[in-house]
């Protein structure tokens, strides 16, 4: 049988140093413990006052081991994260382009909603509309400048009615089939339009130039009076257009001859009115009155 180890340090002094103040120690606290026990038994306030010492003594060291014991158990977290991040990276960019869809969807309804406001306002008060249609296509690099409308003949489009939008002219109808008609643009070759300068009424004529853009020549003699930034609306005269209808608004000035630019651009304009021509408009005919009937005149009544 083995014998039991000495509880002796013999003659090292290390080892009895040690025990000794391992003995001291424990005895100290013994002696604190006992005398904190005592205070808070007989002197609670004195015992509060301790307490509170203790505790702002003991904070910073509380903080840094709180904080030590939180990093080492969101390690496993932050490691998750980190595996996690590449595909929540792809997530979030997916979100993004649909939000970002999303709000270029939004945009395009809010504008298409100004538009068929503005075109609905443009209905309610004029009174020579026919009808609201749609282009459905423009030429853009023939020689000829047309337009196809998705209404024809049978929905009483007919050739020469004004078509325009909210932002101003378009054009005339040229040629009508059963269920579209081709329109002819201001800035066709052929396409003659009375103008005025919508400042001080001066008159004009704008011709289209082929190329998307038209020429005005004013009917007055002397100067050129046009100037760059000067609005054109329609005159009036010729019984086709009625008056004050926006059409282009002047960029450059040359010699006699000025140049201007649409307002209304038929590649961005989707719904259109079709007018009656200004002439048929103003003398359409109203009501007809009832007949009056024939009698004989009050002086030849026979006498009974």
């Amino acid at each position: 049988m083995a014998r039991p180890p000495s509880r002796r340090p013999g003659i090292n002094r290390r080892a009895q140093y040690s025990l000794f103040a391992s003995y001291v120690v424990a005895l100290t606290g013994a002696v604190v413990g006992l005398l904190l026990v005592v205070v808070a038994i007989f002197d609670p306030t004195g015992f509060a006052a301790l307490r509170i010492a203790a505790a702002e003594i003991s904070r910073p060291a509380s903080v840094t081991m709180k904080s030590m014991v939180s990093g080492v158990s969101s390690i496993d977290e932050v490691l998750v994260a980190y595996w996690r991040a590449g595909s929540q990276n792809v997530g979030l960019r997916r979100q993004v382009e649909a939000d970002r869809n999303r709000i270029i969807e939004a945009k395009a309804v809010a504008q298409e909603n100004i538009r068929l406001k503005k075109l609905l306002k443009l209905v309610d008060e004029d009174s020579s509309d026919l009808l609201t249609a749609r282009l459905i296509a423009s030429s853009s690099s023939s020689a000829r400048r047309f337009a196809r409308l998705n209404a024809g003949s049978w929905q009483g489009v007919r050739a020469g009615m004004p078509v325009r939008a909210p932002e101003g002219l378009i054009g005339r109808i040229h040629i009508t089939s059963p269920n579209s008609a081709d329109v002819l643009l201001l800035t066709d070759t052929s396409n003659i339009v009375p103008v005025r300068r919508a400042s001080d009424n001066i008159p004009a004529i704008s011709t289209g130039m082929g190329d998307g853009s038209v020429e005005v020549r004013a009917l007055t003699a002397g100067r050129n009076p046009f100037k760059p930034g000067d609005l054109l609306v329609t005159s009036g005269i010729g019984g086709v257009y009625q008056p004050n209808i926006p059409v282009a608004v002047v960029v450059r000035a040359q010699g006699e001859i000025a140049y201007g630019v649409p307002l209304a651009n038929p590649a961005r304009v989707d719904a259109v009115v079709v007018e009656r021509i200004f002439e048929e408009a103003v003398t359409r005919p109203g009501p007809t009155a009832p007949p009056i009937a024939e009698g004989p005149p009050p002086g030849n009544a026979a006498a009974p």
